[in-house]
């Protein structure tokens, strides 16, 4: 692979990760209701989801995905499902929320149920497979060994990922900083269950 093919895939790898997406609005909303703690852990998690997503597609099982519709609709909607879930979770959590919930520590069970989140949601994703099929081939050279290329992809995308999802989460936790009132954090929670809707949404609509 050339100096100049990796550019081109950093380009536009770049561009398609600021689209806001599923781990986009999962990221600020887990940031918005939770802290950017909790937002870094869910990021983590999405990271590990998309390794685990570029290597079922690189030994090819993203074929079989798109060769069967009922498996792609199974995992598609298992992801809105779930999304959907976590986002009226956080709606009733805010709801529920008093003032003594303003300086609750973050727990391990928080940013083990923040990781675990982030890793459902970019594993749940089928186009996620299918996307990754496809882009790939544009950018590896069948004339020389495929993995070290596949290798030095996959971390591109990891880090280009880890740099997207992490400036929304410091943006969406600086919104969450300048609202402390327990009304004001309601609305945050509200406003981080609505992304999560809307990442379902998303999702279902693809």
């Amino acid at each position: 692979m050339s100096i100049e093919v990796w550019l081109a895939y950093v380009a536009a790898f770049t561009l398609l990760s600021l689209i806001p997406g599923p781990s986009v609005f999962m990221v600020i909303g887990q940031s918005l209701s939770r802290g950017v703690g909790a937002a870094f852990h869910c990021i983590a998690g999405d990271l590990l989801g998309g390794i685990v997503m570029m290597t079922i597609a690189y030994v090819g099982l993203g074929t079989l995905l798109a060769a069967s519709s009922g498996i792609y609709l199974l995992v598609k909607w298992a992801g809105v499902a779930y999304m959907a879930w976590l986002g009226l979770s956080q709606i009733l959590t805010a709801r529920r929320m008093v003032e003594a919930d303003l300086t609750a520590p973050t727990t391990s069970a928080i940013r083990v149920g923040s990781l675990r989140a982030g890793f459902l949601t970019g594993i749940l994703n089928p186009k996620a497979i299918l996307f990754y099929v496809a882009f790939l081939a544009q950018f590896m050279n069948p004339a020389f060994p495929l993995t070290p290329q596949f290798l030095i992809l996959m971390a591109t995308s990891t880090t280009i990922v880890l740099i997207v999802l992490a400036a929304y989460a410091l943006l969406a936790a600086q919104a969450r900083k300048a609202f402390q009132s327990l009304r004001a954090r309601k609305r945050m929670g509200y406003t981080g269950g609505t992304f999560l809707l809307g990442g379902s949404a998303i999702m279902a609509s693809n």
